[in-house]
């Protein structure tokens, strides 16, 4: 298993460690799972409802808060893996992408839900690499259906389907 380098920084105080350990296996369980044999850099961004209202109205012009962003550095199709030619040629990593998570909004579908919400924090994490490896849920048919069954398969391989 490559060695990743995730980076995970927060603008709201109640990020942990615990929490920290959390999206990093839920991140390097996606990351695994799909088969991406190259070292990635990924950075993460956990903040509030307030604070990913912000990026999304500056990033995607959506002026509404949201429970997860991704961006992902390269145009990727589901299935398609990062190569060693997209490594950054100073670190050796290939810059995945980043996403950025906003806890306020985890908790509350955790709650909505009816799980926990450490089980609504690795869904967004494993969601989100998704994202950045291509997959995306545009339709109500086969491309959701696609990232769904793969979002399910890392939950269960993380133990905490629903």
């Amino acid at each position: 298993m490559p060695k990743h380098d995730i980076n995970i920084s927060a603008d709201v105080s109640e990020v942990d460690e615990s929490l920290c350990a959390l999206l990093s296996e839920a991140i390097g369980a996606a990351l695994d799972e799909e088969g991406v044999s190259v070292p990635c850099e990924i950075d993460v961004l956990v903040t509030d409802d307030e604070g990913i209202h912000q990026v999304n109205l500056e990033m995607r012009g959506v002026d509404a808060p949201t429970d997860v962003l991704s961006f992902p550095m390269f145009d990727l199709a589901p299935g398609d893996k990062p190569g060693k030619t997209q490594a950054d040629p100073a670190t050796g990593l290939v810059p995945l992408g980043d996403m950025c998570i906003s806890l306020e909004r985890a908790r509350a579908q955790a709650e909505e839900y009816g799980h926990p919400d450490r089980r609504e924090l690795a869904y967004l994490a494993v969601h989100s690499v998704l994202h950045l490896l291509g997959y995306d849920h545009l339709d109500e048919g086969p491309m959701k259906a696609q990232m769904r069954a793969r979002e399910e398969a890392i939950m269960a391989v993380l133990g905490v389907e629903r």
